[in-house]
């Protein structure tokens, strides 16, 4: 009897212990964070992943995945051609986390979109988690903001692209 208490308390540990895992997480997202890698390719991608296999495969887009990187606590995917999907496990309070996720779009100029959702993929408001760097932050402070050439400078930064980049450690 104390045997079968002892292993269910290991798997219910182990069990726990997954839900804070980057392929159960993987595995888990919402079709609509990811439209076009359903939820059985995510389970192929990190079983080809474990396995030492090159992790690619077709998706819905007609073109091909590949799961670059994956850790306990982060992921890299190279949704498309043009796409990358980045993830990291981050701690909160309380042995709490959360999951960060940058989607990067690679056009002849790179952007990223930054999102935040709980373990369970519940969307977190993303501007309490995170402030991203306005136009102003580019600018000198002691720059002559009337002069011609910075009117015509500024003119040219009213769309924000920025690259996002998650670090594995």
């Amino acid at each position: 009897m104390k045997r079968f208490f002892l292993l269910l308390i290991i798997y219910t540990g182990v069990w726990g212990a997954k839900a804070q895992d980057m392929a159960a997480l993987f595995i888990e997202i919402p079709d609509a964070c990811l439209p076009s890698l359903e939820s059985a390719w995510r389970k192929d991608l990190v079983d080809l992943y474990h396995a030492g296999k090159e992790a690619q495969l077709q998706n819905t887009m007609m073109g091909y995945s590949k799961l670059l990187t994956l850790t306990p606590d982060y992921l890299e995917l190279r949704l498309t051609e043009r796409s990358v999907v980045e993830m990291k496990i981050l701690p909160l309070i309380n042995h709490t986390h959360i999951i960060c996720m940058v989607t990067t779009v690679d056009a002849p100029v790179s952007d990223s979109r930054i999102e935040f959702y709980t373990t369970q993929w519940q969307p977190l408001d993303a501007s309490e988690m995170f402030t991203p760097v306005t136009a102003d932050w580019f600018i000198i402070d002691d720059a002559d903001r009337e002069s011609d050439a910075f009117k015509d400078a500024l003119s040219r930064m009213d769309i924000d692209l920025i690259k996002y980049r998650l670090s594995p450690d």
